[in-house]
């Protein structure tokens, strides 16, 4: 006796559907991090990169921190890792803005609580406004990340408002008055040093990271 088609099909198809249904349609892979809050990602769009929401980290240019900061997202974050974006937004750079979960973990809540990074309180729309100042408080009070740097650091966005004000002053004054193509300068940490001494325009998209290129 022959079984209807549907009778024996069906089942070996229940579980490819099941797989399908519970994988995050936001669903990315981790392909390299730029700095402290800035990730670059693969979906099913493409190639994409994220401004983490809600959290403003020290720029990799920017001392004592920046870097700290680029190597902590870096630990919480390996390149291969999956993860889920919770967008928000798309910034003026064509970036998506998001909460990037890693399993139940949500990563920008941890740069916040390990010290790794500031709430920024002007773009915290659409995140959890408790929760954040909670962190950011903890981290304040045991003095761990940035807030355990001797007298401080300056805030990352005042920093990039300083820089933009004095750009074309160090341009000027600086230790040189050449200006480098990316494709001549020879590795990315090159890159940060030349940004470090004054060469802004290196930064074309304004993240704190020069020349992404050479990457």
């Amino acid at each position: 006796m022959c079984l209807p088609l549907k009778t024996f099909v069906l089942p070996f198809f229940l579980p490819a559907v099941a797989l399908l249904a519970s994988v995050p349609v936001d669903a990315a892979l981790v392909l390299s991090i730029g700095d402290g809050d800035t990730i670059t990602v693969t979906e099913s769009s493409g190639r994409i990169k994220v401004r983490l929401a809600c959290i403003d980290a020290p720029e990799t240019s920017q001392s004592p921190y920046g870097m700290e900061a680029r190597k902590a997202l870096q630990g919480l974050l390996p390149i291969g890792t999956q993860v889920t974006l919770r967008t928000k937004t798309t910034d003026r750079y064509g970036r998506s803005v998001a909460e990037v979960l890693k399993g139940g973990t949500n990563i920008n809540q941890s740069l916040v609580g390990s010290g790794d990074a500031f709430v920024y309180w002007q773009y915290i729309g659409g995140c959890d406004r408790q929760t954040y100042s909670r962190l950011e408080n903890d981290a304040r009070l045991k003095g761990v990340g940035v807030w355990g740097v001797p007298g401080g650091i300056q805030r990352p966005w005042d920093y990039r408002r300083s820089r933009r004000g004095g750009s074309s002053a160090s341009s000027g004054s600086g230790a040189s008055s050449s200006r480098y193509r990316c494709g001549e300068i020879s590795s990315w940490s090159r890159a940060q040093e030349l940004l470090r001494q004054g060469h802004a325009y290196l930064d074309r998209d304004g993240d704190g990271e020069a020349c992404e290129s050479l990457k």
